[in-house]
């Protein structure tokens, strides 16, 4: 049987239903990414088969003891709390026993008045069988690299959002909800979290705008349509191909209905003929029809994207030199250089907390280095994207936030309509008359937009301009930008973006050290990890093996071609089970691939540890 089985479910709020007669199966080790627009209902099905809401009519149905489990957009946390703590409480009841022992032998280890309320805790948990239960949050801690005794308010958003993975984790589900996991993750926590869930052994069904995620993750795409649900078995490349197929298909129908209706329009209007045939049955079946083409829900409109540019700009936009700059005597940018020319589109990639938008102001002269030179180009309009999203005012409609009380703007030299301007954004007129704080995520950055590029600038800012947008929005950016005719400089986690945009790349590696290189994300010289381990060994060994007996040298030196070895094997199997045809073939033989799997992590753990404790002899 499917891990779940979704029946003829429908949900509306207001006149306007989200899912309408739905249908869906997952079966177990499937990864199944859910799409469609902002505001079609896709975090709605989640909650429906969490069980956070309740259908309108049909029916849901889970295997036997199917257990589910859901990492929200944003998980929320006692700030107060470890992230034991945190973590165990996935558990419920017997995760809040399991963190009181975890509590007391801390506390044992400056306070022996404890001792007594350990032992009472320790036959609870026996009781319970709750040993392990303490051993399962452990493992999740350990595999997910969590600090256990750190405090939830001293984590980063992405951090919090690991500790909600590893508290979804524990509960060990059959069926995994992911809503919009890596929004707000920089590009190592989200490479982190494909790794995790390709190695995950239960049924996956996530809902992203992440193309770079999909593509790795998804061994089949369910899109969210105007209340529909459709398949397409594949990965996201697959899709995609299948998607234009389907809807070249859909305008060709909808043409032809067009056509029949226009043709018994003109036979009905046909007056005295038309009552003098007496055809009740044609008349009836004209007005079946334009009830039909009543209720037909046209596919949503498309952004429409254009920018005011502006006069140009010099042909040098910014000059740096030997720039520095630290933060509390940590430095966060050593000695960096450059020169932007008009028209460069730059993409600065880096971890969270790196110092990007740190460099983007020192770059825009709104922040002093420490030390080095900056130069400006003449003729400079700058547009800041990440400066809008203070501006926005809550209580103000969408229309009074773009055009400040006008009835029409200015693009390009070309008037436009207010209302015709927003419309090319997918605000429909009484959307575009609602207040700001009623707008979703995706809302807002759409109306953010509007505003940013309504702004005469040959240099945009762009400061994490992708969260919540959906794709086809994304595309149209990407669109727009690589037509743009000014300077980019572009913050960005998006890997698909980032290779799609931009011409050259700042990259952050580390200990303050910024590198520059030609072209996106996928052109950046990539570290061999392989090449790192064996070159330590080889180093340490050197100074080491005069203490280390015959015996330990030669484990020591046969090491780096072992773990080399069983992680080609774990890269091998991890690409098969990233195949869609791989859950295609029977069950033993996947059950055969991911148990093998495991035990390659655990060969790995060992061997790593072992290779440690040879070095430190």
């Amino acid at each position: 049987m499917s891990l779940i089985n979704i029946d003829n479910v429908s949900i509306a709020f207001g006149h306007v239903a989200l899912l309408d007669n739905v249908n869906l199966r997952i079966e177990k080790a499937e990864r199944v990414c859910l799409i469609g627009r902002n505001g079609e209902g896709k975090s709605t099905l989640l909650k429906l088969i969490n069980k956070n809401l309740h259908p309108d009519k049909g029916k849901i149905e889970y295997q036997t003891a199917c257990r589910v489990a859901l990492l929200n957009q944003n998980p929320e946390f006692n700030p107060d709390d470890t992230i034991f703590h945190a973590v165990a409480q996935g558990l419920g009841k017997i995760g809040e026993l399991v963190n009181e022992y975890h509590e007391i032998v801390q506390a044992i280890a400056t306070d022996d008045s404890f001792l007594k309320k350990l032992e009472v805790v320790q036959q609870r948990l026996e009781a319970e069988d709750g040993w392990s239960f303490e051993q399962r949050v452990e493992t999740i801690l350990s595999r997910l690299q969590l600090p256990a005794d750190q405090k939830i308010s001293n984590l980063s958003g992405g951090w919090q959002r690991r500790v909600a993975l590893a508290q979804a984790l524990v509960t060990e589900p059959d069926l995994l909800l992911l809503d919009e996991p890596t929004n707000h993750l920089d590009i190592e926590a989200i490479a982190w979290l494909e790794q995790v869930l390709l190695e995950f052994n239960g049924g996956l069904l996530f809902i992203s705008h992440d193309r770079e995620f999909m593509q790795r993750l998804a061994t089949r795409i369910i899109e969210l349509d105007r209340g529909q649900l459709t398949s397409y078995p594949g990965d996201y490349a697959t899709y995609l191909r299948q998607k234009q197929a389907n809807l070249a298909a859909e305008a060709i129908q909808a043409a032809k209905f067009d056509k029949k209706l226009a043709q018994e329009e003109i036979w009905i209007r046909q007056g005295i003929k038309a009552r003098r045939t007496r055809n009740e049955g044609r008349v009836r079946s004209l007005e079946k029809l334009r009830e039909e083409r009543s209720q037909r829900r046209e596919q949503v409109g498309k952004v429409k994207l254009k920018v005011e540019t502006g006069e140009s700009s010099g042909r040098i936009v910014i000059e740096a030199e030997n720039i520095n700059k630290s933060y509390q005597d940590t430095p966060l940018i050593k000695d960096f250089s450059t020169v932007i020319m008009r028209g460069d589109k730059i993409g600065l990639i880096g971890g969270n907390g790196v110092g990007k938008t740190t460099l983007l102001k020192i770059l825009l002269d709104q922040l002093a280095p420490d030390s080095g030179k900056l130069k400006h180009g003449t003729k400079l309009s700058i547009a800041y994207f990440d400066q809008l999203r203070d501006q926005l005012n809550l209580e103000e409609t969408v229309v009074d936030s773009v055009a400040q009380g006008q009835d029409f703007i200015t693009i390009n030299d070309q008037k436009k309509h207010i209302m015709s301007y927003l419309s090319d954004f997918l605000f429909a007129p009484a959307r575009a008359r609602s207040p700001v704080k009623s707008l979703s995520g995706g809302e807002r950055n759409r109306l953010l937009l509007a505003r940013l590029f309504t702004k005469s600038a040959n240099v945009l800012v762009l400061d994490e301009p992708t969260n919540d947008l959906d794709v086809e929005s994304l595309e149209l950016l990407e669109e727009l930008l690589l037509n743009y005719p000014g300077t980019l400089l572009l913050v960005s986690h998006d890997r698909r973006f980032l290779d799609n945009v931009v011409t050259s790349s700042i990259v952050f590696e580390g200990n303050a050290t910024i590198n520059e290189y030609v072209g996106g994300y996928k052109d950046i010289p990539k570290k061999s990890p392989e090449k790192k381990v064996n070159k330590k060994t080889t180093k340490k060994t050197k100074n080491k093996t005069q203490k280390l007996n015959y015996n330990q040298q030669h484990e020591l030196s046969k090491l780096p071609a072992q773990i080399e070895g069983l992680e080609t094997e774990q890269t091998e199997l991890q690409q098969q089970t990233s195949d869609p045809e791989f859950y295609q073939a029977d069950q033993s033989t996947q059950n055969k691939t991911l148990a093998r799997l495991k035990e390659i992590e655990s060969e790995l753990q060992h061997c790593y540890k072992r290779w440690e404790q040879l070095e430190n002899l």
